[in-house]
């Protein structure tokens, strides 16, 4: 990859980007763009603009004229056909990978990936060595991690590179390592286009960063859990038995993380007959010492499941599928699967003596990017183990209301219920007592002082408020309804 041809390349795509690809589309177009329909694109590109050209070959996969693609492309034409972007068929070009407009609120980068399979719904079975691009797990994952100002970062199987573009943006160093050589290549091509120095490593899980230590650990790794025999895909699954990638990571992050040092992962989990799926991630995390907090997001069953992941692969309708589906149930039924989950695990090292471990399912809709809950919910933490929870001062989240439901014209309501409309956004319905506390915690008084005033207010023991309500003050502050 000269950098001659990575600079004339990235100059000349400079107005490629996410808004101005939309704006072309159009939101009917975009809309089945994503649902992996190009017809309405098309007839949105029919101009013979650089921009539609380079619509057509990368998002459309469609050939377009060579006179067309060359003046896309402008100086860098020749640079784009040595770097393996496109080739020249005849009269015509088109895309030997993908060259994917992306970005957040501040940023407007380019992913370089494999093209997307099955558009039109045309078959698409996968080559093993296939580098997906830009997924709905990878722009979860993004919204997970917790974004702190950070000295060294590790996106642990990077695919095509798009967390590591995400961990630049806020630490010093950043290291990308995949298994697959491939994607590392893709990575490093990904990195080179947006300027970014990213260490692009290849190898399995940790053994790429071995005595290596690290602020932030993010990852998605293969975590599909599929019958051992066939070929598999290296993006999605291991050599591993079942979810034995996922515990490894988990199992090995202690040793890779510095003090207060964070890993993410966007992962999936077995739920196995007779043993309920939290004690299993629980006996994964509690050896580690580390803080930990698992939110299960779904609970797929297996029928579902293996029809999600062989439509994924593009055998849904190749020969011998009610056969391969078939294998499939039966291999979870010989391993004692029920079920599969998917969630979000987030690991700390706190170094504390007595690790806070919350493990937990929760489907409803969440405040994006949810990653600042974690990051709060870490500061929350420090803060419970820091004193008694009853002996500190607190505030009312700044995302907390109060809702009342009681018959019309009563003098008191029925139900009282906070909610917040942040992080997970969770609900709970609070007593009288609980009300009077969360209206009082402005920061002057400590929790313990509002309860006695509670006490003498409701002619109640204040001792007795004490010990009934000290554990609901934390309850509050865990889930942040009450912050430092």
């Amino acid at each position: 990859m000269p950098d001659a041809d990575v600079a004339r390349l990235r100059e000349a795509i400079d107005g490629f980007t996410v808004d101005a690809v939309h704006g072309m589309l159009g939101d009917e177009a975009w809309r089945a763009l994503a649902r992996d329909e190009t017809v309405p694109g098309r007839r949105a590109t029919t101009d013979g603009s650089p921009l539609a050209s380079l619509i057509r070959l990368f998002q459309l996969q469609i050939p377009v004229p060579r006179p067309a693609a060359e003046a896309a492309f402008g100086p860098a034409w020749e640079a784009a056909r040595r770097l393996g972007l496109v080739e020249v068929d005849g009269d015509e070009v088109r895309a030997v990978l993908d060259l994917r407009p992306y970005g957040d609120e501040q940023h407007d980068w380019w992913v370089v990936c494999d093209l997307t399979p099955g558009l039109d719904g045309r078959d698409h079975p996968r080559d093993p060595l296939h580098v997906l691009g830009i997924s709905e797990a990878s722009s979860s994952l993004a919204q997970l991690t917790v974004r702190p100002q950070v000295g060294r970062a590790l996106d642990l199987g990077t695919g095509c590179g798009v967390q590591a573009l995400h961990l630049a943006g806020h630490a010093r160093q950043v290291v990308a390592t995949d298994l697959n050589p491939r994607a590392v290549r893709l990575a490093r091509l990904t990195a080179e286009l947006n300027g970014l120095d990213v260490d692009v490593r290849e190898g399995s899980l940790f053994e790429p960063v071995a005595g290596e230590r690290f602020d932030l650990i993010c990852t998605n790794p293969p975590f599909v859990v599929s019958p051992p025999e066939g070929e598999r895909l290296v993006y999605r699954e291991t050599g591993f038995d079942g979810d034995e990638v996922v515990r490894r990571i988990v199992s090995g992050a202690d040793a890779h993380l510095e003090d207060g040092g964070w890993c993410q992962l966007l992962a999936a989990w077995i739920h196995a007959e007779g043993e309920p799926w939290q004690e299993r991630l629980a006996g994964w995390i509690e050896p580690t010492g580390l803080d930990a907090w698992v939110v299960q997001r779904e609970r797929v069953d297996l029928p579902e499941y293996a029809e999600m992941w062989l439509a994924d692969a593009g055998l849904r309708h190749a020969p011998g599928h009610v056969e391969r589906y078939d294998r499939w149930l039966t291999w979870f039924a010989e391993q004692g699967v029920e079920a599969m989950g998917f969630g979000w695990i987030t690991l700390r090292k706190a170094g504390r003596e007595n690790p806070r471990v919350r493990i937990e399912e929760w489907t409803a809709p969440v405040a994006q990017p949810v990653g600042t809950e974690f990051l709060a919910w870490g500061r929350r933490a420090d803060a419970l183990a820091s004193s008694d929870a009853l002996d500190r001062c607190w505030h009312v989240g700044p995302d907390v209301v109060q809702e009342t439901v009681g018959r019309v014209g009563a003098e008191d309501p029925a139900v009282i219920r906070v909610v917040r409309h942040g992080g997970l956004r969770p609900a709970r319905q609070v007593d009288t007592i609980e009300a009077g506390l969360l209206s009082a915690c402005d920061g002057e008084l400590p929790a313990g002082r509002i309860l006695d005033a509670l006490a003498h207010l409701l002619d109640r023991d204040p001792a007795e408020l004490r010990r009934d309500y000290g554990p609901v003050v934390e309850e509050l502050v865990a889930d942040g309804f009450l912050v430092p």
